[in-house]
């Protein structure tokens, strides 16, 4: 049965709000300590986390924002959030329902954004990107964070196929460049960007997805089967653990 892409987010992540909670690559890395530090220097008042997912951004804002609204497509994963952050003494985090392309927001609501492991699955990368900027008080601070397409065509090629393979509502993982063109385009300005290498543990990534078994074995084919220097550029492991881009950008509105 075809769904609109949104219903597709929701039925993928839904029934899996648990282990996004539990997931160790999204409860802590050098990028959640770096996004702490900018929000620990700017102190906002009320802070946007879009697409939130586990809520591993919100809990790290909660600690330094007043206020912080966790949006997401997913009611089971807001529910967990919440759920979350009751657990953990965290009072100021509220949940949102919202696609990220439509914020149920006013103009400048917000002084503080950031987003991390979200856009790939956004229907409207442009328009996400747009409505956070919509939704910023002019001067505020965004933070953005998320597994990039390293540019070249081969590269790439295997990465958006293994990333669909996983997952469904993948649409896509931007080249650091698209990233930087469409920020312009909503009206933001880049302070800073860091890359960095994540490395993915196969069992656990595809796991936590619930991979249909006819998909894994087409993972692990192309990775079997993929040219050396490829194969080289992920560090492709014999049980099919690899390792990927990943880029962090600081920008202001």
């Amino acid at each position: 049965m075809n769904r609109l892409h949104d219903a597709v987010v929701q039925d993928q992540f839904g029934p899996r709000a648990a282990a996004y909670v539990q997931s160790a690559v999204h409860a802590a890395g050098e990028d959640l300590d770096a996004l702490e530090a900018v929000v620990r220097r700017e102190a906002p008042a009320r802070a946007l986390d879009l697409g939130s997912g586990g809520g591993h951004v919100a809990y790290r804002l909660a600690r330094h924002a007043a206020a912080v609204t966790a949006v997401d497509l997913s009611a089971a994963m807001l529910a967990a959030v919440a759920d979350t952050a009751r657990a953990r003494g965290l009072p100021n985090i509220e949940t949102c329902l919202a696609p990220v392309e439509g914020l149920p927001f006013a103009d400048a609501s917000f002084d503080f954004a950031a987003s991390r492991f979200s856009a790939h699955h956004w229907r409207d990368f442009a328009a996400g990107l747009r409505e956070a900027g919509r939704v910023l008080k002019p001067g505020s601070t965004a933070m953005f964070i998320d597994v990039v397409s390293p540019g070249v065509a081969a590269f790439d090629t295997h990465l958006q196929a293994i990333e669909l393979l996983r997952d469904p509502s993948h649409i896509r993982d931007y080249r650091a460049a698209e990233w930087e063109a469409a920020l312009a385009g909503a009206g933001f300005r880049v302070r800073s960007t860091q890359m960095r290498r994540l490395r993915m543990d196969y069992p656990t990534w595809v796991e936590r997805m619930r991979t249909p078994e006819a998909h894994r074995v087409a993972i692990r084919s192309l990775q079997q089967n993929v040219a050396s220097e490829t194969a080289a550029y992920y560090g492709i492991e014999p049980d099919g653990s690899f390792t990927l881009d990943t880029l962090q950008i600081e920008a202001a509105v």
